[in-house]
């Protein structure tokens, strides 16, 4: 069950909302647990006992961590168990046929039989319920949050469907009170609604119909410098629109709920660096890789080399994250890379005026760590990569001239003007102050942009929810006239 379908829309949700705001504050928490387990088991029944099974062990690693006392030896030890069997589990069912594959391949080119493994199937959310324990025996360990006696709230903090298959990554120290005491108000409700309706236009309107056209180009067998820049170009939007779309249902869901989770996205790509981009992308994860990878190896406090590496070593396990695929670890190797480098020179990562040369080299830095990231194998990426930089030929081939459709372009278009539109208010809204001595003025008319946002001006507020709530119908319609389009980060 995925959030952009009618079961869930107009049987799944309006059913558990039902329930919930019927039942007493004090079965609430069990009601969102079964409910959960409902919606994962409605994709796989088998897989919700391995989904159970993790729920458990963490829980009593949890309590065991906890009686042993903060960072003491046995403390340490009951963690490195827990951690152990939860990344072999990770280990099992994400990279056991890509490590089998890579073998099976060194074997065959020196005449050796291959290995004979059952393809192994990947449950949906695992990354995200995997990192999400973990994190929580890690902070119990850290005397960063308790260990909980409460099974129902716990099972419910890793199964809590709005975030389940595919973020933000929750950690149960920021959301303990909110399972205990948590406020459920008309207008906590109505913001959930609106911000759902926003996130669903994202990924049906926007991110729908962009995926066409990505998946077109990269298709291509011989694509002309057009088309890999159209289709790279596509996916960037693409991928913005469907992850920060589910993030935005995730979020609205949540306030539903009366639960308020953390943001996930803040207009990355107004970025003026790498290190920027990975403050306002994917926020619950980086900072996530921050806490308990980049952290725990060290950090900075071990030198300047020891400070590169360990950047490098965490974007490098980030892009594995992602997936079983050498692709992913090419993609995390760049943006690793880049991160050390940016580090190396001081560059200032938090730049209080906007600078279009460093931001025009930052948005090429991501969309060029997008067409590896997006290409099924290293094949498909240099053959985008020969084709974008060859610049022989920037019209596009007759076979995307004939499919590609007046809407695509608009499409285009109008994600590209949203993102520099939101990108641009944020940054003059949000921007650093400046040092001591110097007068950071907004552009012309960037204070017209913050009132007609802000709560000065009410018949604005009104406007964008009444045109909000007509485009959420109207994606309703192209959602049930449209094939079937899953999330994209579903598959990690």
């Amino acid at each position: 069950m995925v959030f952009s379908s009618n079961v869930f829309l107009f049987l799944f949700l309006p059913i558990f909302l039902g329930l919930y705001y019927l039942s007493g504050q004090r079965y609430r928490n069990l009601l969102l647990l079964i409910a959960s387990y409902v919606f994962y088991a409605w994709w796989r029944v088998d897989f919700l006992a391995l989904f159970a099974a993790v729920t458990l062990w963490n829980y009593w690693i949890g309590l065991k961590v906890g009686a042993a006392g903060v960072r003491t030896k046995p403390a340490q030890r009951w963690l490195l168990l827990g951690v152990g069997v939860d990344l072999c589990i990770l280990g099992y069912f994400k990279y056991a046929n890509f490590g089998v594959d890579s073998i099976n391949a060194m074997m065959t080119s020196v005449g050796l039989e291959p290995f004979i493994l059952t393809h192994v199937l990947l449950p949906i959310g695992i990354s995200f319920y995997i990192f999400e324990s973990i994190s929580y025996i890690i902070d119990v360990y850290r005397g960063d949050t308790p260990a909980t006696r409460n099974l129902i709230d716990f099972a419910a903090f890793v199964a809590i469907f709005p975030h389940l298959i595919a973020g933000p990554v929750l950690r149960f120290r920021d959301l303990a009170d909110q399972f205990n005491h948590r406020t459920h108000t008309l207008d906590k409700f109505s913001e959930g609604c609106t911000r759902f309706m926003q996130g669903f236009i994202k990924k049906v309107f926007i991110a729908d119909t962009l995926a066409v056209v990505a998946d077109h180009c990269f298709a291509l067998q011989n694509p002309t410098t057009g088309d890999a820049w159209l289709g790279a170009l596509a996916y960037t939007a693409q991928l913005y629109f469907d992850f920060s779309g589910y993030s935005d249902m995730a979020i609205g869901l949540g306030l539903m709920m009366g639960f308020r989770f953390m943001e996930n996205f803040k207009q990355p790509y107004i970025s003026q660096s790498i290190t920027e981009f990975w403050r306002r992308w994917h926020i619950s994860l980086s900072t996530w890789l921050r806490d308990y990878l980049y952290i725990t190896l060290g950090g900075n406090r071990k030198g300047t080399l020891t400070t590169y590496r360990n950047l490098f070593l965490t974007m490098l396990l980030g892009g594995l994250w992602h997936g079983a695929n050498i692709t992913y670890i090419v993609w995390g190797a760049w943006h690793g890379m880049w991160l050390a480098i940016e580090k190396a020179i001081g560059l200032n990562t938090s730049p209080h005026r906007f600078n279009p040369i460093r931001w025009a080299l930052t948005f090429l830095l991501v969309v060029m760590g997008w067409v590896i990231f997006r290409a099924e194998n290293l094949h498909v990426a240099g053959r985008m990569y020969g084709a974008m930089f060859s610049f022989s030929d920037w019209s596009l081939s007759e076979l995307n001239r004939a499919s590609l459709t007046g809407l695509q372009v608009a499409t285009l278009v109008v994600a590209y003007a949203t993102l520099a539109f939101f990108g641009l208010r944020d940054f003059y809204r949000n921007r650093p102050a400046a040092p001591q001595g110097t007068a950071a003025k907004p552009p012309r008319g960037g204070d017209s942009l913050v009132l007609a946002s802000g709560a000065v001006a009410v018949w604005p507020r009104y406007a964008m929810r009444a045109l909000v709530l007509l485009l959420f119908l109207a994606s309703i319609l192209k959602l049930s006239a449209q094939s079937f389009s899953p999330f994209l980060y579903f598959q990690f």
